[in-house]
């Protein structure tokens, strides 16, 4: 493992048109600077229940909610570096473990075949995670074409442009091409700014100049919504 990290912060999500978003980038580089990755295909890989009982918790918007995943930037062999990240949101504030390993150590781990190949806080949590809620398997590969911007003065806001937002719920693995399906309308951008205080004067001018107003918009939840569920009951209603 050479990566752990520890995140709490507000997740504040947009669904922006493509003019609005033109119209948004300019002051965005006038403030920020791209991140050092660039353009980023985002590959992630969700594990659930056997009856979702995650993402369905999830979509009826408790004050709490979790959610377990693995993350690569771009795809991911077997021995290549995977991120293992549990999500936790409680009242609106987004706190997230993340550590690397190698793929099949993840997956191992994560399927229940073998305990973590070290342990610390971090793996203790994800432990407990997968003890609790146990057995979880691969339930639905996303990707997303993600650019990322960031403050140059070191500053904690971070603003993300997702566009290409595919899914799947077969070929689970994170070797693989992105997703399949669309799921986020033809246009449609979205926008994600995160920080862990208030979002700058400068930022909130512009939404208010360009009548851009939150949205709650969640991949796995949209992807669950409008694909998994109506497999899984058709499933239920034909056993």
């Amino acid at each position: 493992m050479s990566y752990t990290a520890v995140f709490r912060r507000y997740e504040i999500k947009y669904l922006l048109s493509e003019a609005q978003y033109a119209a948004l980038l300019p002051a965005i580089q006038a403030h920020m600077e791209p991140d050092r990755h660039g353009l980023t295909t985002i590959q992630n890989l969700y594990f659930d229940t056997e009856q979702y009982r995650l993402i369905r918790r999830s979509i009826e918007k408790p004050v709490y909610k979790e959610k377990l995943r693995l993350r690569s930037y771009g795809s991911a062999k077997a021995n290549e570096e995977v991120f293992v990240e549990l999500k936790k949101k409680y009242d609106s504030v987004v706190y997230k473990r993340r550590i690397a390993m190698k793929g099949r150590d993840a997956m191992a781990w994560l399927c229940n075949k073998s305990d973590p190949v070290t342990e610390s806080q971090i793996t203790r949590e994800i432990s407990y995670f997968l003890e609790y809620y146990g057995p979880l398997f691969p339930k639905l590969f996303l990707s997303y074409d993600r650019q990322a911007y960031s403050c140059a003065d070191g500053s904690d806001l971070r603003i993300t442009f997702d566009t290409n937002i595919l899914c799947r719920d077969h070929d689970l693995h994170m070797d693989r091409r992105p997703g399949d399906i669309p799921i986020l309308e033809q246009g449609k951008i979205l926008m994600e700014v995160k920080t862990a205080g208030a979002i700058p004067l400068w930022m909130v001018q512009q939404l208010n100049r360009l009548c851009i107003r939150k949205c709650a918009f969640s991949k796995y939840g949209t992807a669950y919504e409008t694909i998994l569920y109506p497999k899984w009951k058709g499933v239920l209603f034909h056993a």
